[in-house]
């Protein structure tokens, strides 16, 4: 489509650094058109106060802001949790919300009858990918605006300036200007010292850390937290029924107290390069251990070797920004197989960055003390010796044949 033919276009906005600057940019280079703005809210809490007024003043002609915090949870953060999906350690907190802010994004679009949709990810990320797989799969037709693959601009400090010159009102200086991206699973960090992996994370610094505390400033006795699932699914915190948006809000802050959740990773971006990242999880990681704990009583042998591999292609789907595929809806209806008989209750210890297991139990438990007890019990040991056997039958063979061919 012609820039021309571009009169209003629909922004993913967060009022960040890049967002913001993109209101201006979008009338300056697109024939002044009308700019809507839509804010996804994932759990950023006060990063969306006072984002109506700045989203008018820099040139946007209204801002919705959408709700998405429920489905955010329910139809992307649970099934992923129940996958025991990760990828290269990372609990995929900005994967699986960018699909879903997008979904939003393409709705606004269509009610809105706009020409375009804009995003603010840099040609360098993963985001980019994420968003626009996800334009794709819902406004095929539509055409993306991506600024930084188009303007001039080359850096953050660029933007600032640019910001400056157009009377952008900013929360950041040049000095604290980390990337952050920010909702009710996680929290990330990238940029400044954080760029080069041989410089430690500055943890203890105030203001650092938003999410939660590091483990030397935690507590210095445990915290106990007793968590409910019922096929997969987190139910209930402590005894009390809760939904599982309130439970992760509950781990967060348990879990932020006691220095859980910390990650400090070199990833391999989609895109090829590598980027190192500070990411806050507390309560994603205690809900991931908890899982994981109670499949093991609950999952036979194979069932949970499978599940485990499958996991590596999901996280993988998921952080390629391929959440609507048929291989990622495939991969949920095995995950969902799984989970019939995931109910039961975990029992943890929270500790100065620990997690620590501290009693399990379900109804479906596949564990049976009698049989694996060292006293007296049913089991017929002497079944062993055919089994070793058999199992070791074809090592027989093959040295029995070795032996005779150096002897030839």
């Amino acid at each position: 489509m012609d820039k021309k033919n571009i009169k209003k276009v629909v922004l993913a906005y967060s009022g960040g650094l890049d967002t913001s600057i993109i209101i201006p940019w979008l009338k300056e280079n697109y024939n002044n058109c009308e700019v809507i703005a839509v804010a996804g809210n994932v759990g950023q809490a006060d990063e969306l106060e006072g984002l109506e007024e700045k989203a008018i003043k820099t040139g946007a002609s209204k801002l919705y802001v959408l709700d998405l915090t429920d489905e955010y949870v329910d139809n992307y953060i649970i099934p992923t949790m129940k996958a025991g999906a990760k990828y290269e350690e990372y609990l995929l907190g900005t994967s699986h919300a960018r699909p879903c802010i997008a979904k939003g994004l393409c709705e606004i679009a269509k009610k809105e009858k706009a020409d375009a949709i804009c995003h603010g990810c840099t040609g360098k990320g993963n985001d980019q990918v994420r968003f626009e797989l996800a334009i794709k799969h819902f406004a095929p037709e539509m055409q993306i605006i991506a600024p930084w693959r188009e303007w001039s601009i080359k850096s953050r400090d660029e933007e600032i300036d640019y910001a400056e010159a157009h009377n952008v009102p900013l929360k950041i200086n040049r000095e604290t200007n980390y990337s952050k991206d920010k909702n009710l699973w996680h929290l990330s960090h990238e940029g400044l010292d954080l760029e080069n992996p041989g410089n430690e994370p500055n943890y203890d610094k105030k203001g650092f850390l938003e999410m939660g505390v590091s483990p030397f400033m935690a507590p210095d006795e445990p915290t106990y937290v007793e968590i409910e699932f019922e096929k997969g699914c987190p139910v209930a915190i402590d005894g009390e029924k809760k939904s599982a948006k309130e439970i992760i809000y509950k781990l967060n802050e348990l879990g932020g107290k006691n220095g859980i959740g910390l990650l400090d990773i070199v990833e391999n971006r989609l895109v090829g390069m590598k980027s190192r990242g500070v990411y806050e999880t507390p309560g994603g990681t205690i809900l991931y251990f908890a899982h994981s704990y109670l499949e093991s009583i609950c999952l036979d042998k194979m069932t949970a070797h499978e599940k485990e591999k499958l996991s590596i292609t999901f996280g993988e789907v998921l952080y390629n920004g391929q959440w609507f595929t048929p291989l990622r809806e495939a991969l949920s209806a095995f995950v969902d197989k799984t989970q019939e008989t995931v109910t039961g209750k975990v029992k943890l210890k929270l500790y100065k960055g620990n997690i620590i297991k501290a009693g399990v139990w379900s109804d479906y438990s596949l564990y049976n003390e009698d049989l694996a007890s060292f006293g007296e019990s049913d089991y017929d040991q002497t079944d062993s010796r055919g089994f070793i056997n058999l199992f070791g039958l074809p090592i027989k063979v093959k040295a029995i044949l070795d032996k005779q061919r150096e002897n030839k």
